[in-house]
């Protein structure tokens, strides 16, 4: 297969997971399966939550197209699972890593961005229910927590 085919079927699907895992985030996990996700809203002791269980609900299939793709010769399939992976990856460091900071690498970040994001998963966090939640995506984060940063970042200047 063609790079420059399987290149942008890998980009296209770790851009379209953003939308997936919107979508996931607010009607699946805030609907139908948060006994499974209601734990990372009220979290206990321990490493692991119910809620890791979502990283086999995307693994699986993003493992079932490299897979498939690789073993039937179709290329864009295996793009796509790549894609999924690569998503599952950012997600990792920026949810788990960055946001949450299960492991202290970036602990002392002074980015914007990733301030915001931390601010807007705050604000997802408050919720401690699965109703009116807000903020249900990881990469991109809405105008109004980009705003409130640079708002506190223009204040702290003073």
């Amino acid at each position: 297969m063609n790079w420059l085919i399987f290149i942008p079927i890998m980009l296209g699907t770790f851009l379209l997971m953003e939308v997936i895992t919107w979508l996931t985030h607010r009607y699946v996990m805030h609907g139908f399966l948060w006994y499974l996700h209601e734990d990372h809203h009220q979290p206990s002791p321990g490493l692991f939550e119910k809620n890791d269980a979502f990283f086999l609900i995307f693994a699986i299939p993003s493992w079932l197209c490299i897979m498939f793709g690789l073993q039937q010769q179709r290329y864009w399939l295996a793009a796509v699972g790549f894609g999924i992976a690569m998503y599952g990856l950012a997600y990792f460091l920026v949810h788990d890593v960055i946001i949450h900071q299960r492991f202290k690498w970036f602990s002392r970040s002074n980015n914007m961005y990733v301030r915001t994001i931390r601010w807007a998963h705050k604000m997802h966090h408050k919720h401690m229910g699965k109703e009116d939640g807000e903020s249900f995506g990881m990469l991109y984060v809405a105008k109004k927590y980009w705003e409130k940063v640079r708002a506190d970042k223009r204040r702290k200047a003073f």
